[in-house]
C-alpha cells in the first residue's frame, strides 16, 4: 500500500516520538487475544492466516510480527494497539468510487507479512506492534472516536491490516451495527477461508496489485502474486466494492507489456468497472537510490490500461494530472477532483444526470 512522500515523511516522525514514548505497550498477558485460524501442527503451530503458512515453535513470531506461539497458542500481539490513527479523506486510501468527499476513520497497527523493497510506510510495516509506543484502544472505543469525527466508514490502512485480523474484525462488526461502513486497504496476502468471514463486514477494499510478475513480487515484495488476484476475485463475488492500485516502480514494474497483461487479467477476469489507480513511486526504504517514477510512464500506462477497455483509469501522486471522473457513455464530468477537494458536479444519486447511465461505486453512506 503506498502512501504520499509526506506521508511517509510523517510517519518518519512519528516513529521518532513513539520510540522515545514512555507509554510504550508491552506484551502483558491481560492483552495478549487468541488469534484465529491456526492448527497444531506437531510439536509447533502452523498460522492459517496467510499465504506464508508460518511453522512456529514456542515462542516464535511469524513474519507479520503479529502472531506468536505463546505456549502452543498463537496469540495476536498487535490487538488494539493502532499505532497509527487520522481522520483522512476517503480519496486518500485511494477510493474514488466509495462515498467521494466523505471522511474515513483511519488507522493501522504495526506489522506486516510482506517485505516490499520499496515500502513508502516501513516505519510502521516493518516493526512489531509492541515497538510502535501504541495504547491500547478498544474496539469500542474506536467506533465512538470514527462517530465522533464525523467518520462515515472506518478504514483499516497504513500497515497491512490483514495481519491484525483478529482486531479489525471485532472493530468491523461493531461498526456496521453503529451505521459505518468498513474499507480495507491492503495487499490482498490473506488465505480465502479469513478473507470471507471478513468480507461479511466489508463494504470496500482497495487492492494493492504490486505487479504483474510472480518473479518480481518474490523478488521486490516477498510474496506471490496469484493469492493476491484471488483475493480480488473473492472480494468481488462477496459484493465487496473493489478498486485496485499499482505503484509503478522505475526498473522494477514500469516495463509496458507486464502492465498490459495486468489490465487484460482485470478486464477478462474482475471487470472493466473496476477502478485501476497507477500511483508514482518515491524514493524510499530499501530503493532510496532510484528515481520518482516519470510522469510518461505513467501517462502510457493509462493510455494501455484504456486500450484493454479498463473504464475508470487514474493516476496518482502526480497533482498536475487530473483525476476526474467523466461519464462512459456521454462523457460528462461527474467528480471534480483537486488534491482531496471533491465536488460531485454531474452525478444524480448514482447515475449520469445527464444521460442516466449507471456509475458503478458505493454513493450512499
Amino acid at each position: 500500500m503506498s502512501i504520499t512522500r509526506r506521508d511517509a515523511l510523517r510517519n518518519l516522525a512519528f516513529l521518532a516520538g513513539a520510540m522515545a514514548c514512555s507509554t510504550r505497550a508491552v506484551e502483558k498477558p491481560e492483552q495478549l487475544h487468541r488469534a484465529l485460524y491456526w492448527h497444531a501442527s506437531g510439536n509447533d503451530i502452523q498460522c492459517d492466516l496467510c499465504p506464508h503458512a508460518c511453522q512456529l515453535a514456542k515462542g516464535q513470531t511469524g513474519i507479520c510480527r503479529n502472531r506468536k506461539n505463546r505456549n502452543g497458542e498463537l496469540v495476536a500481539l498487535g490487538y488494539g494497539l493502532p499505532c497509527a490513527v487520522n481522520v483522512d479523506p476517503i480519496e486518500k486510501k485511494p477510493l474514488y468510487h466509495f462515498l467521494p468527499g466523505s471522511r474515513a476513520y483511519s488507522f493501522g497497527i504495526a506489522g506486516c507479512n510482506l517485505r516490499c523493497k520499496n515500502c513508502q510506510n516501513y516505519t510502521i510495516s516493518q516493526i512489531g506492534p509492541h515497538e510502535s509506543g501504541a495504547t491500547y484502544r478498544s474496539p469500542q472505543q474506536i467506533i465512538d472516536e470514527a462517530r465522533s469525527a464525523g467518520a462515515a466508514s472506518i478504514a483499516y490502512t497504513y500497515s497491512e491490516p490483514s495481519v491484525w485480523f483478529e482486531y479489525m474484525l471485532d472493530v468491523a462488526k461493531l461498526a456496521r451495527k453503529n451505521g459505518l461502513k468498513n474499507v480495507m486497504v491492503t495487499s490482498g496476502y490473506i488465505n480465502p477461508k479469513p478473507f470471507e468471514e471478513l468480507a461479511q463486514c466489508l463494504d470496500g477494499a482497495h487492492v494493492d496489485c504490486k505487479g504483474f510478475d510472480d518473479s518480481m513480487y518474490r523478488k521486490l515484495n516477498a510474496g506471490k502474486l496469484e493469492p493476491v488476484l484471488d483475493t480480488i476475485l473473492l472480494a468481488k463475488k462477496k459484493g465487496v466494492w473493489v478498486e485496485m492500485i499499482n505503484l509503478i516502480v522505475p526498473e522494477w514494474s514500469d516495463d509496458y507489456a507486464t502492465i498490459r497483461k495486468m489490465a487484460v487479467w482485470i478486464r477478462e477476469n474482475a471487470g472493466i468497472d473496476v477502478p485501476l489507480h497507477f500511483s508514482r513511486f518515491f524514493p524510499l526504504y530499501q530503493l532510496a537510490q532510484l528515481y520518482p517514477t516519470p510522469t510518461d510512464v505513467l501517462v502510457k500506462a493509462r493510455e494501455i490500461a484504456r486500450e484493454e477497455k479498463l473504464r475508470y483509469v487514474y493516476i496518482g501522486n502526480v497533482p498536475e494530472i487530473d483525476s476526474d471522473t467523466h461519464c462512459v457513455q456521454c462523457n460528462s464530468l461527474l467528480i471534480k477532483r483537486n488534491g482531496y477537494k471533491v465536488t460531485i458536479t454531474g452525478m444524480k444519486g448514482s447515475n449520469c444526470s445527464k444521460c442516466g447511465a449507471k456509475v458503478p461505486g458505493v454513493w450512499k453512506a
